[in-house]
């Protein structure tokens, strides 16, 4: 009980954060589209298209995080905390296209015409949305990085910064110097910082939603350790895998001594494989199918 009222209490507080982040997000958004309009930078309407894409994540997150809170139900049996996964799947496509557009149009402005920059409303707006960045990204840094929805927005509002630091610098360049392919080569760093982001962000995705085992559980440890446990004789049909990020679920089947049955020890054996699971591996959620030796002999599927 004590770890989901922990998880309530982070999920609370992560909502907050990610509803504050919107709001600054948003401002900027509008800020960043009226200023790339008015000096015709692209870097900075990059940059703006990479806001617009964490103002549609963080809102996506955040409708995510509350169905997320919703009590499990016979049919929804783990809940509705999958939601998240769901929003972090559709922030990183969005995070693609963002690249990809902005690359496009980058190379295009390179090999053809570079077109006019008014490099002074530039410059004035991306360090508004440098400064609207930082506030946003302390802001979500302080939240529960376990959550994979939280940790993608984390990671955009970081590409923002680094984004708004990249216009900074290109306008300054066009400013001083008159140099006008400053700003698509700006546009193609912003790029390529996004692009990465959103591959590891989707890597982390189809993690969870194949079920394969989180990449901090070693599910050959975890039963070389519940095997050294008293009574237990092997464990096989071992599954762990995530429902949400920070939130594995554990399942296998369990050989035990013949007198753990006949001395009625089960529930402690269960308890103390319950236990070990929480305190060693972090895992709050197990289940065990306690089987009498020789039961696996007649089992029809391969045993893991």
């Amino acid at each position: 009980m004590g770890h989901d009222h922990d998880h309530a209490r982070a999920a609370g507080g992560n909502r907050a954060r990610l509803a504050i982040a919107l709001g600054i997000t948003l401002v900027v958004l509008i800020v960043e589209v009226g200023g790339a309009f008015v000096s015709g930078s692209l870097a900075l309407l990059g940059d703006a298209g990479h806001m617009a894409s964490d103002t549609i994540g963080l809102a996506v997150a955040l409708a995510a995080s509350l169905v997320a809170a919703r009590p499990a139900t016979d049919r929804h049996t783990f809940g509705f905390r999958r939601m998240e996964v769901l929003a972090a799947l559709v922030n990183g496509l969005i995070l693609v296209v963002v690249a990809s557009v902005v690359a496009w149009e980058a190379i295009r402005r390179l090999t053809s015409d570079p077109g006019h920059v008014n490099a002074a409303p530039m410059l004035v707006v991306a360090v508004v949305g440098l400064a609207a960045n930082v506030v946003a990204f302390l802001v979500l840094r302080g939240g529960d990085r376990r959550a994979l929805n939280l940790r993608g927005a984390l990671l955009e509002v970081f590409g923002d910064m680094l984004g708004s630091i990249a216009a900074i610098a290109a306008g300054a360049v066009i400013l001083v110097t008159g140099f006008a392919p400053a700003d698509a080569i700006a546009s193609l760093v912003i790029a390529a910082l996004i692009a990465p982001r959103a591959v590891l962000l989707l890597r982390d995705v189809v993690r969870v939603l194949t079920e394969s085992a989180p990449r901090d559980r070693d599910v050959a440890q975890i039963r070389e350790h519940l095997q050294g446990t008293d009574g237990v004789v092997a464990v096989h049909d071992v599954h762990i895998w995530n429902i949400t990020s920070g939130a594995p679920v554990f399942t296998a089947h369990v050989v035990v001594e013949s007198g753990v049955f006949e001395r009625g020890e089960t529930d402690d054996l269960l308890d103390r494989l319950g236990s070990c699971l929480t305190a060693h591996f972090d895992v709050a959620h197990s289940t065990f199918q306690l089987e009498p030796s020789g039961h696996a002999d007649h089992e029809e599927h391969a045993h893991r």
